[in-house]
């Protein structure tokens, strides 16, 4: 057994460094440093469903969100046109404005907090054998067509990217 005072201070810990993170993406005026600040995000995100034994969506996370979304978006910023010059800013930044919509979400955040009462702590158990049996057994079909329409759409992603005109080059 873990000491409560611990366990506490790590989960504090992890949520504090995940809005920190999620603040710099909503308050940074550059882009590429609000793509950098969304991929810690993700990471601090990643980072609670590991402490809370939510194994499965702990992977999925660091695999689908910080490893494949992180990656798209830093690949978006860096393929569009017009981002060497000195327009890198965010012409809509407004940090009085974020950071009273910020105060606005943390005071719901915190009273919806406060109204759900606390329960007993059970313990982990582990979920991914469960759900890859599910997902390799009653459910491979609409698991592999999924696969083919995320297909279909990086190579959309890759022909918009490219500046695909027509039957020739």
């Amino acid at each position: 057994m873990t000491d409560p005072i611990v366990s506490a201070m790590v989960f504090y810990a992890l949520a504090a460094f995940t809005l920190v993170a999620a603040g710099f993406v909503a308050l940074s005026g550059n882009i590429v440093h609000s793509a950098f600040a969304l991929f810690a995000t993700l990471f601090g995100v990643a980072g609670l469903y590991a402490y809370l034994s939510a194994d499965l969506l702990a992977v999925v996370q660091m695999l689908v969100y910080v490893g494949g979304i992180s990656v798209l978006v830093l690949f978006a910023v860096m393929l569009t046109s017009g981002l060497d010059g000195p327009l890198t800013s965010n012409p809509t930044f407004r940090l009085g404005g974020g950071i009273v919509l910020m105060l606005a979400v943390a005071a719901a955040a915190f009273v919806a907090a406060t109204a759900v009462p606390s329960g007993v702590e059970s313990a982990a158990v582990p979920t991914t054998a469960a759900i890859g049996d599910a997902l390799l057994g009653a459910y491979v079909l609409p698991f592999e067509v999924v696969s083919v329409v995320l297909l279909a759409a990086l190579v959309g992603a890759v022909t918009l990217a490219r500046g695909y005109k027509g039957g020739h080059r």
